[in-house]
């Protein structure tokens, strides 16, 4: 009896364990299927089925992302170079809320930058937050590279179908495709996700040194600002390289200042340019850009380079300039332009375009200043916003050529301020 009762309770244990074995079973096949779903639905938004096609259902950015590369893109002033504009357009306006006010898109951030770079982005938005326009050269090999990768970014990083548009230019002798055959670019992101396509482009960073990306291959980085500041409809904007950070509340600081006063059409607002050590956090505020200054952490923007590239600025008035974070951009003072200041700012979609002679490395944007100096601008610094440069910029780091290229260009520079004469006939000024 005794015995009895002991193999009918084992019998029903084990009848217990054979059915949460089965049910275990079950759901791991209802998660793989359901799993299996997912990528089926993950890889019919990133490349179509033909069920789909049949059905007619339309993936409005893909099917966006298609024509405008079957277009062939346009080719630049020199028709050296292939322009696709406006590749990926963001979701920004549309997401604008009725009766929102406009002055909130009127201050873009410009950029460019190669796919060895584009890592950046995800910092630089992180702090930024809003309207970004970020204009992509590809050579050779990266041309595919690119394509997938701003065609990923698009498709799994929500705040990038927010906020980016994406431009992409090539040499005219090559043409960008729709990545259909290349999906092993994409394989895993489904799970994960945005992240997962940041950790791909890791892969590709510090690929090249900056500028030294092929043989006989020039990085035309006024095209590419050129490119980036025409794709985006902002009234006013800044152009940064990618690689540089603003500080925390400078879109807010400058809607606030439209709400009181719009800047005069002849000026344009200078931000003081910094570099940070590789190891230290990027700062936020002024108060602590200025803690890091003080203790070596922090310098002006391309200290050991170039120190008269940024000194009129006056790093030590602006350091001293009492200032608020939260309120609106305060004009501090203003400082007429000499050779060979680069400054970087807030300017009018209407400010002269960069000289897109001027490639790789050198005089590219003091040539700009330089334009805008004899046009007629005044250059305000503001005393409660600035930019950062993530590292030092020392000797030892730039490609073997970085000289050369130099001497090349300040030759068409001196040619470049001749012709401004012409230009601005009636203008006093000259660089």
């Amino acid at each position: 009896m005794h015995f009895s009762k002991k193999c009918s309770v084992f019998k029903v244990v084990l009848s217990a364990l054979l059915i949460v074995a089965l049910l275990q079973l079950l759901y791991l096949s209802f998660l793989s299927k359901f799993h299996g779903k997912q990528q089926r639905y993950k890889y019919s938004e990133l490349f179509g089925s033909k069920k789909a096609s049949q059905q007619g259902e339309k993936n409005p950015r893909r099917e966006h992302f298609r024509y405008s590369l079957s277009t062939g893109g346009i080719f630049d002033g020199s028709g050296q170079y292939r322009v696709y504009k406006n590749l990926i357009k963001s979701d920004f306006l549309t997401n604008q809320k009725p009766g929102a006010d406009p002055r909130s898109h009127h201050l873009a951030l410009a950029t460019h930058t190669t796919i060895n770079n584009l890592h950046h982005l995800n910092s630089l938005l992180e702090r930024w937050q809003n309207h970004l326009s970020v204009a992509i050269f590809a050579n050779n090999q990266d041309v595919k590279f690119a394509t997938a990768f701003i065609y990923a970014l698009s498709i799994f990083c929500p705040q990038i179908q927010a906020l980016v548009d994406f431009h992409l230019v090539c040499h005219s002798g090559e043409m960008a495709s729709f990545p259909e055959q290349d999906r092993e670019h994409f394989a895993g992101l489904e799970e994960k996700g945005c992240p997962g396509v940041f950790a791909k482009l890791e892969f590709h960073r510090d690929k090249y040194k900056n500028y030294a990306i092929g043989a006989n291959v020039s990085y035309p980085n006024n095209l590419l600002r050129n490119v980036a500041r025409s794709g985006t409809d902002a009234a006013y904007i800044l152009v940064i390289d990618i690689d540089m950070i603003p500080s925390a509340n400078l879109h807010h600081q400058f809607v606030t200042l439209l709400m009181r006063k719009e800047p005069a059409a002849d000026e344009v607002l200078v931000l003081p340019a910094f570099e940070i050590r590789h190891t230290r956090k990027m700062p936020a505020s002024k108060a602590e850009l200025v803690q890091l200054y003080q203790v070596g952490e922090v310098r002006p923007f391309y200290d050991e380079l170039c120190p008269r590239c940024q000194a009129p600025t006056n790093y030590s008035q602006w350091v001293n300039l009492p200032s608020k974070s939260s309120g609106p951009l305060e004009m501090a003072y203003t400082i007429n332009w000499v050779d060979p200041w680069e400054p970087f700012y807030v300017g009018a979609r209407s400010v002269p375009l960069y000289n897109e002679n001027f490639r790789q490395y050198g005089f590219n944007r003091i040539s700009q200043a330089c334009e805008l100096h004899i046009a007629g601008y005044r250059f305000s610094v503001v005393s409660n916003a600035f930019v950062v440069h993530k590292g030092f910029k020392v000797q030892g780091e730039f490609h073997n050529r970085k000289d050369e290229e130099n001497r090349k260009n300040r030759l068409l520079f001196r040619s470049f301020k001749e012709s401004l004469k012409a230009k601005y006939p009636h203008s006093p000024r000259r660089c």
